[in-house]
């Protein structure tokens, strides 16, 4: 037999998605993979029963039906406070996901760099391997996890491509301040490299803390791809409806990967969403209060019970330092800790490029009663 791809040598599956299946046999309460365990607003639900019957069935335009697109493009010009033409600025993806590998491929030749700040999320390794392209990784320097100037600056001397930016970021929650982004962006000019944004938690930011859009900022929205979907807003990860937003001849690249990877987004569900990008800014409002609120019970749980973490700025993560009990091996760590004690939570390995093996990820996007229950489970690490 032929030997199978090679690329693929350079990663694993899915740590997080791997933890659902080990939370699932184990009956523990999932905090590892970011879904929510409650309901999308009842307006997505009632239009969704009414598209079931109405529809529409079948294939939409392969980048975005033009009703979806269109209040898309009304909905994010409020946001991010530039103009967006939906026929010739946005592709509908299946999800941020293929949205990121969609950007990923429409930029990057093979042998082409990409730099990836560390800790990433664990697709951006991937998408940038399957795109052919070498990362170049940039520690995020706890406990604030900002980056280092020079560090950035030699990342970029070495002429990469793209650069992948996550804001708020996973895992650690980290919201990037705009001057930062005002460097990556002079950077990104000087050494002519796009930026390829994920910004699937745009709209879950704490106080003191502000969202900005790198592609608001003055000259940057050329090359500036911008990657997020509806998924983490309205609560509904499993309708896997994500978009990329960039200038007139990146989106033609886009549509192109698109069309091949995966077609189209499902129409019945553009159809049935469309009514939460006409939501009023109140909705938003209440959505961070909503995550204040389970920010706050969980992280006075984690207090109480004595465990040490980096207080997210935004997005719904935890990373929580494990140290004091000894373990160095954070995969069997977090196995035990579903076994066990009955709620599961990623390696922090699997989200650093750096030998880091002290940190697991918990999630607050559930329930009160979810969340109260986990934290009583978890009581039970300081008495063993």
């Amino acid at each position: 037999m032929q030997q199978l791809s090679n690329r693929l040598d350079w990663f694993t599956e899915s740590i997080i998605r791997k933890m659902t299946r080990i939370a699932n046999k184990y009956e523990a309460i999932n905090l590892s993979q970011g879904f929510p365990d409650f309901d999308p607003p009842k307006e997505l639900i009632e239009n969704l029963q009414k598209v079931a019957v109405e529809g529409p069935h079948q294939y939409e335009i392969t980048w975005g039906s033009k009703e979806f697109r269109k209040k898309l493009a009304e909905k994010q010009k409020k946001f991010m406070g530039i103009d967006i033409n939906p026929e010739e600025n946005i592709v509908v993806t299946c999800g941020s996901t293929e949205a990121m590998i969609v950007a990923m491929m429409s930029v990057c030749n093979p042998g082409d760099k990409v730099i990836v700040f560390s800790p990433f999320y664990e697709n951006y390794t991937a998408d940038a391997i399957l795109a052919g392209a070498e990362p170049i990784y940039v520690p995020l320097i706890p406990p604030e996890f900002n980056y280092d100037k020079e560090a950035l600056r030699r990342a970029f001397e070495q002429r990469p491509k793209a650069l992948i930016l996550c804001n708020p970021s996973n895992p650690v929650g980290k919201v990037f301040t705009k001057e930062e982004l005002l460097y990556i962006g002079e950077l990104a000019n000087e050494y002519d490299t796009y930026v390829i944004t994920d910004e699937v938690y745009e709209h879950i930011v704490f106080k003191p803390n502000k969202h900005t859009y790198l592609a608001s900022l003055p000259g940057i929205f050329e090359r500036t791809i911008s990657c997020s979907s509806l998924s983490k807003t309205y609560s509904i990860t499993g309708w896997r409806l994500g978009y990329v937003i960039a200038n007139k001849d990146v989106i033609e690249n886009c549509k192109k990967v698109h069309d091949f990877l995966t077609v189209g987004a499902a129409a019945p569900l553009q159809k049935a969403a469309i009514v939460g990008l006409d939501f009023e800014e109140e909705y938003y409002e209440e959505l961070v209060n909503t995550y204040e609120r389970k920010k706050k019970l969980f992280l006075d749980g984690l207090d109480q019970i004595g465990l040490k973490y980096f207080e997210p700025q935004g997005a719904y993560y935890v990373l929580v330092d494990i140290s004091e009990f000894g373990e160095k091996d954070d995969y069997k760590f977090c196995e035990w800790l579903a076994k066990e004690i009955g709620v599961a939570a990623v390696p922090g390995s699997g989200f650093f490029r750096e030998e880091v093996n002290n940190y697991i990820r918990l999630h607050f996007a559930k329930k009160d009663e979810t969340l109260i229950e986990a934290l009583n489970r978890l009581k039970k690490l300081k008495r063993k």
